[in-house]
């Protein structure tokens, strides 16, 4: 699914994220920033051992935050890393710390005049975030930034599989559906 929203574009497609041919692709980390498994093992064995290595330099990010680094040996220049929240029911800022995810993610690709970037869906695997609920958040957080100004031409969400997929085009629909600046296709 494609959505037009001012001179950007956002797409939704089932993939493998490591493969992407954007400026920017984005890491759902740990807070330690040394890999683990999920989406993080896989973008950190991708992109070899250059990415630890700026990790190691780094130290760290808290929830919610994001850093980044050289793409390694990824197609992508850089990789964001962004630390989303554990699921523990919705009392414990979840909502503002997943949606800080994905908004901080965007600033740093604004920061560094990147125009395409690449999302995996951020907590809804081992952090156990309802799909359903994170992929509102998500895909109200990057139509907000996608509204204002901005360097981004692509925003791309590379879902790991149909169910995830079918989540974010539930959601995006329902988004596009009460909005008159944004075209779906």
């Amino acid at each position: 699914m494609k959505v037009n929203v001012g001179k950007s574009m956002l797409e939704l497609v089932e993939g493998d994220i490591t493969l992407q041919k954007v400026d920017a692709i984005v890491n759902a980390a740990n807070t330690t920033l040394l890999g683990g498994g999920g989406v993080d093992g896989a973008i950190h064995r991708a992109g070899g051992p250059s990415i630890l290595q700026e990790c190691r330099k780094i130290g760290g990010c808290a929830t919610g935050d994001a850093v980044i680094t050289g793409g390694g040996n990824l197609p992508a220049r850089h990789v964001i890393h962004t630390v989303g929240p554990v699921w523990h029911g919705g009392s414990h800022r979840e909502p503002a710390l997943l949606a800080g995810a994905f908004a901080n993610s965007l600033s740093l690709a604004a920061a560094r005049k990147l125009t395409s970037i690449a999302f995996p869906s951020i907590s809804t695997g081992a952090y156990g975030y309802p799909l359903g609920q994170a992929a509102d958040i998500a895909l109200a957080t990057v139509l907000e930034h996608l509204r204002g100004p901005t360097t981004l031409s692509t925003v791309r969400f590379v879902l790991f599989n149909r169910m995830t997929c079918e989540a974010y085009t539930n959601a995006l629909m329902e988004l596009c559906a009460g909005s008159v600046d944004i075209s779906c296709t």
